[in-house]
């Protein structure tokens, strides 16, 4: 579980920081707006009031005509007085009359009085910065009063940002809140999103270490038809396959135990018989000497063909290609068989092909196992029907060799999994059951297909196809 709790960790953090930053930014964005947004309009009002007065005064021609209607107009003016203060500044940038009173005759010497009243290129300048007298948070937007080209003087609004403030300090809260809102609100969904995944990848996970303690087979309630539910799919078919898998090396280690056993013990037997001397007729001794020599021949198959499948299990299976002869190949198997079959009450028939068959690359070692494989396999499976067909032929570049028996054949449920390593199935003869799988490898590595099926009417038929008149085998 601590390892769910870093996912979840890590999910919550990555996703809640990234929403983060990105509110921060809005809201940041957003006050920047709005900020300038209340700002240019206020700047705007109050550079249209002060032009508007200044465009009052611009029929005046001597400064002493100026400055005598200036304190007229300011002693009756005295609409929006509370709201911004009304300044006429001298050519110094002295304040010489104001609707406050206050603050005559001072020099703020703030950068839009310089900007006014600037002897080249007097021009309308606002300023939004702290009153150097009172430290009062302030706007002020100074219009130049020119004559004759040149700047005898200022009209200047000023107004206090304190409310205004205040007013963007609420936007400002209000946005916060509607970021901590979202903030909250995708936590919330975050943590009930990563909750339905973390909790169950970790029920998976408790599961799979069951299944790696050896609880094969176990299955994992599927919940969902999502990526989860693909999961918990491959999971349980690993379990089942697993678990299929272990049954079938049980019955293989005990099949091969039995398998081994049962020469060993004819061996032993008649070799201990032998030796204390309680067969003392020839004929009996040469019988049972018989019996020894078939069973080690049986046992050193049987250890031959666990070796062959170890190979190819770890990937040490080769091939010694080399041009054969096919046909004189299987030809040498039917005949070995036939004395065989013979002495066990099966008669062995062989259709020839009058066809000449090229030479293959192939490895004749190989293939002769694969014959003497399939013959056996013949025998002891349908050798009750007391006779097997064997035959070759050549079929648009391909060679087929078919071995059939008359016996009972193979249920056709069984059909699929009878090249399976392992598979014995319903099967009474003795074997190990990997000798068709080691067949089937042989035969794929020379690029061709062994089929196995039942006859029309009755027995099994083993069909093997190999490619002619090419190279085949790929040597590994």
């Amino acid at each position: 579980m601590a390892k769910m709790k870093g996912i979840r960790r890590r999910w919550m953090t990555n996703s809640i920081g990234v929403v983060l930053f990105v509110v921060l930014v809005a809201i940041a964005a957003f006050s920047a707006v709005m900020g300038s947004y209340y700002y240019a309009t206020m700047s705007n009002g109050l550079q249209t009031k002060a032009e508007y007065v200044v465009a009052f005064f611009s029929d005046y021609r001597t400064q002493s005509e100026y400055y005598q209607h200036v304190v007229t107009y300011v002693n009756n003016n005295t609409e929006g007085k509370d709201e911004a203060e009304m300044q006429f500044l001298g050519p110094n940038g002295t304040i010489r009359f104001s609707t406050f009173g206050l603050a005559a005759y001072s020099s703020p010497g703030t950068p839009d009085i310089a900007g006014a009243l600037d002897a080249d290129t007097p021009q309308t300048t606002s300023w939004t910065g702290k009153d150097p007298s009172t430290g009062e948070h302030i706007m002020a937007v100074t219009v130049p009063v020119l004559m004759d080209g040149r700047a005898v003087g200022a009209v200047r609004y000023v107004t206090s940002l304190r409310l205004v403030d205040r007013q963007l300090g609420i936007i400002i809260a209000l946005s916060a809140a509607v970021g901590l809102a979202i903030l909250l609100l995708v936590y919330v969904s975050n943590l009930y999103f990563v909750k339905s995944i973390v909790e169950p990848v970790a029920g998976i996970t408790e599961i799979t270490k069951r299944i790696a303690a050896g609880s094969y087979g176990i299955q994992i309630e599927k919940q969902h038809d999502d990526e989860i539910g693909d999961l918990t799919d491959a999971i349980n078919d690993m379990s089942s396959r697993i678990d299929q898998a272990e049954k079938l090396k049980s019955e293989f280690i005990s099949s091969v135990s039995h398998e081994l056993r049962t020469p060993l013990t004819a061996i032993n037997g008649w070799a201990e018989t032998i030796m204390n001397g309680e067969v003392r007729d020839a004929g009996d001794v040469k019988k049972g000497m018989g019996i020894i020599v078939s069973e080690a021949r049986r046992l050193t198959n049987m250890v031959e063909e666990l070796l062959e499948f170890s190979r190819i299990e770890d990937g040490r299976f080769t091939l010694s290609i080399e041009p054969v002869d096919l046909k004189a190949e299987f030809e040498d198997a039917v005949y070995t068989y036939k004395e065989f079959f013979r002495k066990d009450g099966i008669d062995l028939t062989y259709q020839d092909s009058e066809e000449e068959f090229p030479t293959v690359e192939a490895d004749p070692e190989r293939l002769r196992q694969v014959f003497c494989n399939l013959m056996d396999n013949a025998a002891k499976h349908g050798g009750s029907g007391g006779r097997i067909d064997a035959a070759i032929r050549q079929e648009e570049g391909w060679a087929v060799i078919t071995i059939r028996d008359y016996g009972p054949g193979i249920p056709a449920d069984e059909l699929p999994h009878v090249k399976s390593k392992f598979y014995k199935g319903s099967s009474k003869a003795r074997g190990s059951g990997i000798g068709l799988a080691v067949c089937d490898e042989i035969v794929t590595r020379h690029e061709g297909e062994l089929l196995i099926g039942n006859a029309e009417d009755g027995g099994c038929v083993v069909t093997i196809r190999l490619p002619v008149g090419a190279s085949t085998g790929n040597g590994t």
